[in-house]
């Protein structure tokens, strides 16, 4: 490094000014301040030595090389060892494998992600299989229910009432200005676990760390936001480690007037093209502020919407197996909030597309069950506005089992956030009516699934087609291994997030959902099928983000919303191109 301690002198004094056993002098008079005096928080803000092993977007951690080590001011900071990151990955695996209780993992990968940002994306794209389950569902739900205990260092931006009015000051606290997607919460709706409050920030940075690892966004455009207007949840209100307002949910004007601040501060701080994904609202907050943005903002709603697509593209790639269109199936959802009646409208209108029939046509071949029972014409006065296209003339029927004998469905859709509600009695009565039962048990997490995998096998003597929102692992049956699939949003978000900005679109349209969803089951080889799987492997998910993202963009040119011009000649390729790689960089 070459200098001496003559030339550097380490200004070490012995008066009162220099704190505990001398050392650097206080300049500032920081140590001698009485906790009424106010002093400035004074910082470095070049990226070199000890500042640099602590920038999670620069730190190597024993990657860097002697060379840089001397560049960078590093020698003696470190172990004399010189580890590539192949090596760094293979002892985080190991480590993390050590680990026995799923939300040990968690916290060691959400340190790493505070740490060493490339490493973590790393990890996480080289084990994608292995580790979706931990920074996602269904880990990431006991992560926010426990989100004040495991708090350690704030990650994204949380927006409570304290701020309303000076919301646009907030964003600008927020260090990098390029952001591209926003993926934001209030926690009233997390997962199927409920109103969770501020906790529910483990949601948005987890997606966004999907949106880098599986689509190729580059972490520094990713802004993951908890807006906390407080929480009805009880224990939290009472929890001395809650980490947000202590007080009941806003709601009506005071809610909308908020929300519509922080709408309006985020196209005036990121212009036009930044999306924001909305996740985990509650229904009637959900529907509302998707309605009302989708026309001035570049929205996307992934309960309601990614869930639809993904869905769809597993009802699509099926019909290879069963040898039927969309359109000659009856479709019975239990759960008619924001993702069953956003999946049956999908449907609906990749049948209408498909058949040339209205979409109030093609809307009755979709049947859908809530907690009062099957949604039918009599019961149309006292449904919420998202439920009425839904009730169709049918005599009332109190129950699923009832919907079941009476509709006999084809496809059996559950979203309804409650575990266990497809009884052995349900579903061996899909198999009676059905050679194949196509049987889908999303609520997530894991404990919340309609089903098991196992179940569904076993009570259709292994002829049903099962797909679930959470992970299963492989089931034996009758000397046969069966492999559920899994109708995860991962699939989707991304590659459609990438798609939106690589044409810079500037609005998102249904058809471009149907792009998506279209892509996605294109990409099922006859191998995948063979094995019972509707969804193709998630081990090659970044070439089937970057199909999806060039499905995704030729629409939104086709419809004119595209402003990155002129239309790249290979979207594909154009896709991949734009992919972050969290692979090491040299520093000089």
């Amino acid at each position: 490094m070459g200098s001496t301690p003559a030339e550097v002198p380490c200004d070490v004094v012995s008066d009162n000014r220099s704190g505990l056993g001398g050392g650097i002098s206080d300049v500032y008079g920081e140590d001698l301040a009485t906790l009424d005096q106010l002093v400035t928080p004074w910082v470095s803000s070049v990226a070199s030595g000890y500042s640099l092993m602590r920038d999670p977007r620069y730190n190597k951690g024993l990657a860097f090389t002697d060379k840089e080590r001397d560049a960078h001011y590093l020698t003696g900071l470190l172990p004399p060892v010189v580890l590539s990151q192949e090596v760094q990955e293979r002892k985080l695996m190991h480590n993390l494998r050590q680990y026995t209780v799923p939300l040990q993992r968690y916290m060691a990968l959400m340190d790493l992600q505070e740490r060493n940002e490339r490493l973590f994306y790393k990890l996480l794209i080289d084990n994608v299989e292995e580790l979706l389950p931990v920074v996602y569902t269904p880990t990431v739900g006991e992560a926010c229910q426990k989100y004040g205990s495991i708090f350690r260092k704030p990650q994204g931006l949380y927006i409570s009432l304290k701020e309303k009015g000076k919301i646009l000051e907030v964003l600008k606290n927020w260090p990098q200005r390029g952001i591209q997607v926003i993926v934001v919460t209030d926690g009233e709706r997390i997962l199927g676990l409920g109103d969770l409050g501020c906790q529910g920030m483990g949601i948005p940075v987890g997606k966004l760390s999907l949106y880098t690892a599986l689509g190729g966004i580059r972490p520094s455009a990713c802004l993951p936001i908890t807006i906390d207007v407080g929480t009805n949840n009880e224990k939290l209100l009472n929890d001395e480690f809650y980490i947000g307002l202590k007080q009941r949910r806003a709601t009506g004007q005071e809610y909308a007037e908020f929300l519509h601040e922080f709408m309006c501060a985020v196209k005036q701080n990121y212009g036009e093209k930044v999306l924001v994904q909305f996740e985990d609202f509650a229904n009637h907050n959900a529907f509302d502020l998707l309605s009302k943005y989708s026309t001035s903002h570049l929205v996307f709603n992934d309960d309601i919407q990614g869930t639809a697509s993904v869905v769809l593209a597993g009802l699509i790639a099926a019909q290879k197996v069963l040898g039927k269109s969309l359109a000659d199936h009856t479709f019975l959802f239990l759960g008619a909030g924001e993702a069953g009646t956003g999946i049956a409208e999908l449907i609906a209108l990749k049948i209408s597309k498909e058949t040339g029939a209205p979409i109030d046509e093609t809307r009755k071949k979709i049947w859908l069950v809530d907690s009062k029972g099957l949604i039918v014409s009599s019961r149309k006065e006292s449904l919420q506005h998202f439920k009425q296209p839904w009730a169709h003339e049918h005599a009332p029927v109190k129950d699923l089992i009832g919907a079941v004998n009476a509709i006999k469905p084809t496809v059996l859709i559950g979203t309804s956030g409650v575990g266990q509600t497809f009884t052995q009695e349900v579903v061996e009565a899909m198999a009676t009516n059905n050679e194949k039962p196509l049987i889908l048990a999303l609520s997530n997490p894991t404990s919340q699934a309609e089903c098991t995998a196992e179940q569904a096998y076993t009570w259709t003597k292994g002829r049903a087609i099962f797909g679930s929102g959470s992970p299963f692992d492989p089931v034996e049956y009758d000397g046969k291994t069966y492999f559920p699939g899994q109708a995860n949003n991962c699939y989707i978000f991304p590659g459609l997030g990438l798609g939106l900005i690589m044409s810079g679109a500037i609005r998102v349209r249904d058809d471009m959902l149907l792009a998506a969803s279209e892509a996605l089951a294109a990409q099922v080889t006859e191998e995948n099928f063979a094995n019972g799987l509707i969804y193709p492997p998630f081990s090659n998910i970044r070439e089937i983000s970057a199909n999806i993202a060039a499905s995704v963009a030729a629409k939104t040119y086709e419809l004119g919303l595209a402003s990155n011009l002129p239309r790249p000649k290979d979207l594909v390729k154009f896709a991949e191109s734009c992919m972050y790689s969290p692979v090491y960089r040299n520093y000089r």
